[in-house]
C-alpha cells in the first residue's frame, strides 16, 4: 500500500475528534490533582457537575430528536419539562449527597420560600449549584468548560451530523444519562470513601481519574459505534 493511501482520509480524522476531545478533557482533572493540589472532594464535585452538562445535552438531543409524525412533536412539550424537573431533583439529591458525605454544609432551602408544586426539585438544583459553586476551586472552572466542550462536540458531530437524532427515541433519550450517573458514581464514590479513609494521596486520586476516564471512553465507543468509513 502506498504511503498516501495509508493516510487518514478527512472523515475518518473527523469521526475521532468527538473521542480526543474527551481524552482532552478527561485529562484536566490529572492537571488539577498534579499542580493545584485538588483532593478527592473536588474530582467528585467536578465529576457532579458532568451530570449538568449531560442533563443539558439531554434536552438538546429531546429537541431535536425526529419523531414519525409532526404531530407528536407537542408531546415534548410534556416529555422536555417531566425530564428537567425530574433529572433536575435526582441530580440535586445526588450533589447534596456529596456535600454531606464530605462534611460540608448542605442547606437546600437556605432563604425564601419553598418554590410552588413539583418547581421545589429545581429550586433545589439551584440551591445545591450556588453552594458547590461557592466552595470549587476557581480553577476548576476550565475543567467543566472542558467537559462542556467535549459534550458538545460529540453532540454536534454524533446526533446531529451522523443523523443519531433519527435513530433515538424520546423514551429512550428520558433515561438515557441515569445508567451512566448511577455506574459512574458509585465507582467514584467508592473510590472517594478510599481516598478519604488513607488521606487523598496523589496516586489514589490518579487513579480515580484514569479509572473514569476508561469508563468514559468505553461507554463512548459503545454508544457510537459504527461500521468503517470505506469511500
Amino acid at each position: 500500500m502506498l504511503p498516501y493511501e495509508r493516510m487518514l482520509k478527512p472523515k475518518q480524522v473527523l469521526s475521532n475528534f468527538p473521542l480526543v476531545a474527551l481524552l482532552a478533557a478527561n485529562a484536566l482533572p490529572l492537571v488539577g490533582v498534579l499542580f493545584f493540589g485538588w483532593d478527592a472532594f473536588a474530582i467528585v464535585l467536578l465529576y457532579w457537575t458532568e451530570n449538568l452538562v449531560i442533563g443539558f445535552y439531554n434536552i438538546l438531543k429531546m429537541v431535536f430528536a425526529e419523531v414519525p409524525h409532526s404531530a407528536m412533536h407537542l408531546g415534548k412539550f410534556f416529555t422536555i419539562p417531566f425530564f428537567i424537573i425530574h433529572y433536575g431533583g435526582f441530580t440535586a439529591v445526588h450533589g447534596l449527597f456529596v456535600l454531606m458525605m464530605f462534611h460540608q454544609s448542605a442547606n437546600p432551602f437556605p432563604q425564601g420560600h419553598a418554590w410552588p408544586c413539583f418547581f421545589v426539585f429545581l429550586q433545589l438544583l439551584v440551591n445545591v449549584i450556588c453552594q458547590i459553586l461557592s466552595i470549587i476551586p476557581p480553577n476548576m472552572l476550565y475543567a467543566i468548560a472542558g467537559l462542556f466542550i467535549s459534550h458538545g462536540i460529540s453532540f454536534g458531530y454524533n446526533y446531529l451530523y451522523k443523523g443519531e437524532y433519527q435513530q433515538k427515541s424520546l423514551k429512550t433519550l428520558m433515561g438515557e444519562p441515569y445508567g451512566r450517573i448511577v455506574v459512574m458514581h458509585i465507582a467514584i464514590i467508592a473510590g472517594a470513601f478510599l481516598t478519604m479513609t488513607i488521606g487523598s494521596p496523589v496516586g489514589i486520586l490518579i487513579m480515580l481519574v484514569i479509572l473514569k476516564t476508561i469508563f468514559d471512553v468505553k461507554l463512548h465507543l459503545r454508544q457510537h459505534r459504527v461500521k468503517d468509513l470505506k469511500a
